[in-house]
């Protein structure tokens, strides 16, 4: 205590000094207009500024909550993306299958194991003949076909993918009544041909490759791919278009089995006429 009191009296000028000035301010802001506002400005401007830096630090702290609540609010849009997803690929499939739902009916599945690399090409399916798959089934996705059941157990099904040459399947223009054979080369796997296309019909790069109808697989109208460019058959007869598939295989999920409740009869009569 004595030391503060020592330190006070050896500078008690200083302070006496300091006394008068801030008198001699605060008499010349309180009395003289403009020094008054002036003063008012400053302090407002250095008020502000600091505001302005306390918001700063605050918002940069307030930054982890933040993001934490965008986080969350990411996730609960997510679940509802994916519900939407959901409700447009039933959608999806109850319209691209455009036959009465009396006579068409869909199995959902995973697909578990797929090839797109060798020259012929499988997909594995993680239901069987337990959830009613069975041998020449339609397969499709949310973009557009995928192949025909080829074998069944009882809780797997293997699936003979379009990426096969072994398949052929048949397909149309879209709008048109002209079909042909749907097939793929071996080399793309996004590219397929669809042959022996009657040199009369008209077609446009771009345009809606479908299914035709002529198979108890698929019904008519499902998407297949897009026109990407032509050739012509060796006797001049004849198109070959070369198709971009709508699915992409090497991106399979969710598939759909497509059961055509009235298939074994079509293709036991179908074989009894032969």
């Amino acid at each position: 205590m004595w030391k503060l009191v020592q330190f006070f009296v050896k500078n008690s000028p200083f302070f006496v000094y300091l006394f008068y000035a801030v008198i001699s301010i605060f008499l010349l802001v309180r009395f003289n207009p403009y020094h008054n506002s002036v003063y008012l400005s400053s302090a407002n401007e250095v008020v502000g500024d600091i505001y302005s830096l306390t918001g700063n630090v605050t918002s940069y702290f307030g930054l982890k909550q933040i993001n934490q609540d965008l986080i969350e609010r990411n996730g609960e849009l997510e679940k509802e993306i994916q519900i939407l997803k959901e409700l447009l690929r039933d959608q999806y499939a109850e319209i691209q299958l455009n036959d009465s739902l009396t006579k068409y009916d869909f199995v959902v599945a995973q697909v578990i194991n797929n090839s797109v690399s060798q020259l012929e090409n499988y997909i594995t399916l993680n239901k069987g003949s337990k959830d009613g798959i069975a041998p020449q089934m339609g397969v499709v996705d949310q973009n557009g076909i995928i192949g025909i059941v080829s074998n069944v157990s009882e809780h797997y099904s293997v699936v003979i993918s379009i990426l096969n040459p072994k398949l052929r399947l048949s397909a149309k223009v879209k709008g048109s009544d002209y079909f042909g054979s749907l097939v793929w080369n071996g080399k793309n796997a996004r590219i397929a041909l669809l042959e022996e296309l009657p040199r009369h019909i008209e077609f446009q790069t771009g345009d809606t490759i479908v299914t035709s109808g002529f198979s108890a697989a698929f019904p008519e109208g499902i998407p297949v791919g897009i026109v990407e460019g032509y050739s012509e058959q060796r006797n001049n007869n004849f198109y070959t278009l070369r198709v971009e598939l709508s699915a992409d295989f090497s991106r399979l999920n969710d598939v759909r089995v497509i059961i055509n409740k009235e298939q074994d009869e079509q293709l036991t009569l179908e074989k009894n006429a032969r």
